[in-house]
């Protein structure tokens, strides 16, 4: 999705919450930079400093925004005439067969859980991306924290100057009470990078530093005067933002530092430079990268929507998997594939498929995970689950125990309200290597 296209018309308003970090960081920053440490240099810098023990894994989180159809992505029904036109191809996992539109994804399934048995009830777009992003169904005004947002609060780590939570392609659900330092930053075009954050042309060094303690002394009165904790937050921001227009990693969001073949392996289009964006921030130690995949709400013509999107979907995710586990970062990143819900089995008059939360797919790989297997199973053509029903708490549990994270774990909002990673959860052992 280019910096001009938005989500799909009926879908959630939540994705356009608030960004104070990326306000701060795009408003007042100015533009480009220019940087001269080698990445591997950073990458080695980094390692050096981060313990071998450490209990935290990274996450990247392919976001299908709108809705993927299993049953012309992961949980093929060829044959039927709910099934569409699309054939099955068979995948490295024995038995198991996916859409003929994902043969490389298919040759990376050894490397995946691919679950067939997700369902919910949220089939409202708004309401399903909430729910996919925080694991709670909305309640009112009350915002709960993003799978992002979480693992940017257990991962703080106060040497990195990168966003610990970065949403590639669009903006993602925040953070909820955990505060603005916790929000995502988003980057709308990775072609481009991260764009404001050199002096502009009339300030150097120097001037910049007399600009900061006259705005430290006029924060330090107003917070004396308000003692308001949106004013902490909005220091901590601006720490944040400075100490990452300085940092030689900001390099991470620039993809001309790859070559021209590994860009065109990923994909020379927003999605695949998104992936390959993400990978260069988790090789640089950013705990949570999202990257959106926009267009699956494919109430019309769902099978050209489907087999454009595959096409996008195919090279990026089968390099991210393959470069991930050649650079040895695949063991300790987590990555998931998942939209808001699946697509009805019904085909319409119109040739789509309608909104579905009561049987859908979702994929796991890497991090951990019991890789090689299809998990749970749909009926014959994919309308209800029959074995092993995955619901979106015990996700969220197996997904945070895969983190390193206490699922039960609670943080309290400053309303006293006790809120948990997972909604009483339960991880499902299964998945879990």
């Amino acid at each position: 999705m280019s910096a001009t296209q938005q989500p799909s018309s009926c879908q959630g308003s939540h994705f356009a919450g608030i960004c104070s970090r990326r306000q701060l960081l795009q408003g007042g920053l100015g533009a480009g930079l220019s940087l001269s440490i080698p990445f591997w240099q950073q990458r080695s810098r980094l390692q050096a400093g981060v313990s071998p023990s450490r209990p935290y894994k990274q996450c990247i989180l392919l976001w299908m925004n709108g809705g993927p159809s299993h049953l012309d992505t992961f949980d093929p029904k060829p044959g039927t005439r709910e099934g569409g036109p699309f054939r099955s191809i068979k995948t490295r996992i024995p038995g198991v067969e996916i859409s003929e539109h994902l043969p490389r994804v298919a040759e990376q399934a050894h490397q995946m859980a691919i679950l067939r048995s997700m369902t919910s009830k949220e089939g409202n777009h708004d309401r399903g991306q909430y729910l996919m992003h925080t694991g709670y169904i909305p309640a009112g005004s009350f915002r709960h924290p993003s799978l992002g947002a979480w693992v940017s609060h257990e991962r703080t780590d106060v040497a990195l100057d990168l966003p610990h939570f970065v949403s590639i392609n669009g903006p993602s659900i925040g953070a909820g009470f955990l505060g603005v330092e916790h929000q995502p930053y988003t980057v709308l075009d990775p072609k481009n990078g991260m764009n404001n954050v050199a002096y502009p042309k009339d300030l150097n060094a120097s001037r910049f530093s007399r600009r900061q303690e006259a705005f430290a002394f006029l924060q330090g009165q107003f917070q004396q005067q308000t003692q308001l904790p949106a004013v902490a937050s909005q220091n901590k921001v601006y720490q944040q933002a400075t100490s990452l227009m300085h940092s030689p990693l900001v390099s991470a969001f620039d993809l001309e530092e790859e070559t021209s073949q590994m860009r065109a392996k990923y994909g020379e289009h927003d999605f695949g430079r998104g992936c390959l964006m993400a990978r260069r921030l988790i090789e640089s130690g950013v705990p949570f990268v999202e990257v959106m995949l926009d267009g699956w709400d494919t109430h019309y013509d769902n099978f050209a929507a489907i087999e454009h999107l595959l096409g996008l979907l195919d090279p990026a995710m089968s390099t991210l998997l393959e470069d991930l586990d050649q650079r040895d970062l695949l063991d300790d990143t987590l990555v998931i594939w998942m939209g808001e819900f699946g697509r009805t089995p019904r085909i319409s008059a119109n040739d789509g498929r309608d909104h579905y939360p009561a049987a859908w797919s979702a994929v796991l790989a890497g991090g951990g995970v019991r890789a090689g297997q299809a998990y749970g199973a749909t009926d014959e053509i994919g309308a209800k689950v029959v074995r092993d029903a995955v619901t979106v708490p015990n996700f969220f549990a197996t997904v945070a125990t895969l983190l390193g994270m206490d699922p039960d774990k609670e943080v309290y909002s400053p309303q006293g309200r006790p809120i948990r990673i997972s909604d009483s959860g339960t991880p499902i052992h299964s998945l879990i290597a």
